[in-house]
């Protein structure tokens, strides 16, 4: 079974700079990523840094140099009301932003890395709107205009489209991440009222432009959503930690079509603790039982992550798999 540890803050560590420096460099960005495919292997390689803030900071959002290694994070939203994302004008991926510069970072990947499986990370509805309003404001409308947030997350998915044309315009690849919109942040039944509609359309029309069903990847507690999540026609789901796994990959028994990414617990590799790193991925490898389209994952690695850990855990995966 493959192992794919999630790469996006971490290729700043890999290089030692700090994640603010490589986001905001497309040598620096591609550089660290290009080292990290170089030592790793993984599959695929996901061009970002703070994957989630990509678009927010192109329609408007601010960031902020965070103090001493933090990941960036947005320090002003740019709008208050669900009025103003209903009138949002679409984003331009040709000049927005810091969309071309992890474009171009993508490509320069691509090109020094012919073997990868190289993708440009593009944030769902729900998350994009959430960081252009806050958190707060938008689940406070989930709850008294549901209906209006539907018709907001709408408004964002011609963006997004415009966003992928770009990306397949430089013969490059995609992968959705989506994972504001989990619960408990939202119920079962809110995902499928309010996020659903505008996530379908977004993984349908990309996976047009793509050629093929794009990964959609949401982090948290998943399982309740997942019949959800399939109904978008993705071809690749992420198992994450954080659900009852057990549940997610008895439901997944019915989809052999789809990839399976099921994630470990990334704390143990980040704390250096190997009997717990060791019991993490015997967990995990018991999960997959004889499922052929499924990958072992970490999660997103904390910065700070010792690479020699990182490869020690692969180097037991392989010895796992030879038994």
């Amino acid at each position: 079974m493959e192992f794919t540890p999630s790469v996006y803050e971490h290729a700043a560590r890999v290089i030692d700079k700090s994640p603010w420096q490589v986001s905001r460099s497309r040598e620096l960005l591609a550089r660290g990523h290009i080292e990290a495919f170089r030592l790793y292997n993984h599959l695929p390689v996901v061009v970002g840094i703070d994957i989630y803030n990509l678009e927010a900071e192109a329609y408007g959002a601010k960031l902020e140099e965070p103090a001493d290694r933090w990941v960036p994070a947005i320090s002003k939203h740019p709008y208050s009301t669900l009025k103003d994302l209903i009138a949002l004008e679409s984003l331009n991926p040709q000049t927005d932003g810091r969309i071309p510069i992890v474009i171009e970072a993508a490509g320069r990947v691509a090109h020094e890395c012919p073997r990868a499986d190289v993708r440009v990370p593009l944030a769902g509805p729900f998350s994009i709107a959430s960081n252009l309003i806050g958190p707060e404001n938008l689940l406070c409308e989930v709850v008294h205009s549901p209906e209006t947030v539907a018709e907001a997350l709408q408004n964002l998915v011609a963006g997004q489209v415009e966003f992928c044309k770009e990306v397949v315009r430089h013969g490059l690849d995609i992968a959705f991440f989506e994972s504001a919109a989990a619960p408990p942040l939202l119920s079962p039944g809110q995902f499928r009222q309010i996020e659903l509609p505008a996530l379908s359309d977004i993984l349908e029309r990309t996976g047009a432009v793509a050629g093929h069903p794009v990964p959609c990847i949401i982090g948290g507690d998943t399982a309740p959503i997942l019949e959800s999540i399939l109904q978008t026609g993705t071809g690749y789901v992420c198992c994450p930690a954080q659900t009852n796994q057990r549940a997610f990959m008895d439901k997944m028994k019915a989809h052999p079509e789809v990839r399976v990414r099921i994630n470990m617990d990334s704390r143990p590799i980040a704390a250096k603790n190997w009997p717990a790193v060791e019991k993490e991925v015997d967990r995990v490898l018991t999960l997959a039982e004889n499922r052929n389209n499924v990958c072992i994952g970490t999660g997103c690695l904390p910065y700070e992550t010792d690479p020699d850990m990182v490869l020690r855990t692969k180097e037991y995966i392989l010895c796992k798999n030879a038994q």
